[in-house]
């Protein structure tokens, strides 16, 4: 029973992260822990099993996503290098953090955490732009579909700066980065949206393969639980990913705002209660 629940998770985690750029572990975790723990249906999952876990499902989803965005021409293979090297050293610091967290704290902090970013994100249409990351730095160009030329860019130090703190809590919470670096991309580097998802997936898939070294080596992957969640999440991203290519631009940026601000409150409210 606990196999087939944990397909299912892992399959409604790959289309929706796919769909998004977050990589599926927003979903993944939440969901497991609510069934595993409140629910008793894997009675023995900690959160730092569940992270293990996450962290492998998300090389496979940040695989598949990319293949099906490579055939768009929507990723940003420069982008995403620099990003992934940022993100390497806080990624392996996040891991070392976690194993100290406890199950209401972990739901606390990850609570608070997609809070925060959902908050971002609805309050994004009434921010100005902020043109200084892109004026400083390294300038990028995108023609979509409809001929328009999109400008985007970052300075690549802070872009850098950036990708630690996405790393580090990436290790932490075992998230693939998408949920706090695709808000970036889009307020502050003025990323198109579709391109924002299509480079954050790449960069889920490169940092989820040292994010799962470091799990590993601390002991914290189920291996056994791993199978349904691999197929489960590498069917969902394939779906989630042609989803978002039919997907207008402000329906993808309101889906994550709404996936972000109810999985938060719902971790919060377990963290709490």
């Amino acid at each position: 029973m606990e196999f087939l629940l944990l397909a299912i998770i892992a399959l409604c985690a790959g289309i929706l992260g796919a769909l998004a750029g977050l990589g599926g572990g927003a979903i993944l975790i939440p969901a497991t822990l609510f069934i595993g723990l409140n629910l008793g249906y894997i009675p023995h999952i900690t959160p730092q099993r569940v992270v293990g876990l996450s962290v492998i499902m998300m090389i496979f989803t940040g695989l598949s996503s990319t293949l099906s965005y490579m055939k768009s021409k929507t990723v940003d293979y420069k982008s995403g290098f620099i990003f992934f090297l940022g993100s390497i050293p806080g990624t392996i610091l996040g891991a070392w953090i976690n194993k100290g967290l406890d199950l209401p704290s972990f739901n606390l902090y990850f609570g608070i955490l997609l809070v925060l970013l959902s908050t971002v994100l609805l309050v994004r249409d009434k921010l100005k732009p902020i043109n200084w990351f892109v004026e400083r730095g390294i300038k990028r160009e995108y023609v979509d579909r409809n001929g328009t030329t999109h400008i985007y860019g970052y300075p690549i130090w802070f872009a850098l700066l950036l990708t630690f703190v996405v790393g580090l809590m990436s290790g932490l919470f075992g998230i693939g980065g998408g949920s706090l670096l695709v808000p970036a991309m889009l307020l502050l580097f003025q990323f198109p949206p579709h391109v924002a998802v299509s480079t954050s997936m790449f960069m889920v898939f490169l940092t989820s393969i040292v994010n799962s070294i470091s799990h590993i080596s601390l002991g914290n992957v189920p291996w056994l639980h791993t199978i349904p969640v691999i197929i489960g999440a590498y069917i969902g991203a394939k779906m989630g990913a042609a989803i978002n290519k039919k997907m207008k631009s402000e329906t993808l940026v309101f889906a994550l705002r709404i996936i972000l601000l109810l999985l938060g409150l719902r971790s919060i409210y377990n963290g709490l209660f």
